[in-house]
């Protein structure tokens, strides 16, 4: 069955800087593109950025801010997150991409706040 565990969310100040991690199971994860979405309140899940089996990058709206990496022989997947803006405040959640599958896992809460 796949799953997905995210972590490394919490409450930090604007400018400040987060790394979330993903454990994935039940699924070939060296040979899958992944990403990172996220859900703020009131608002549709959108895709924030994905990574290829080999490293390729993409960011949709954070470039340059958030730094998406992998650990195939984990299977983890990061997602570091510099400069952090009271907008990128949402729930965080990874699954494959640049379409997701329909499993999700509970996702992490990143609030930016002074």
């Amino acid at each position: 069955q796949v799953q997905f565990v995210e972590s490394g969310g919490g409450l930090v100040q604007p400018g400040g800087s987060l790394r979330l991690s993903c454990a994935a199971s039940g699924m070939a994860f060296s040979i899958i593109t992944m990403a990172w979405y996220r859900q703020a309140p009131g608002k549709q899940r959108e895709l924030v950025a994905t990574i290829t089996p080999g490293g390729y990058t993409n960011y949709y709206s954070v470039k340059g801010r958030f730094a998406i990496s992998r650990d195939n022989g984990q299977k983890m997947l990061y997602l570091q997150m510099n400069s952090l803006k009271p907008e990128d405040t949402a729930v965080y959640y990874c699954n494959k991409g640049p379409s997701a599958s329909d499993y999700w896992g509970q996702g992490t809460q990143v609030t930016v706040s002074s």
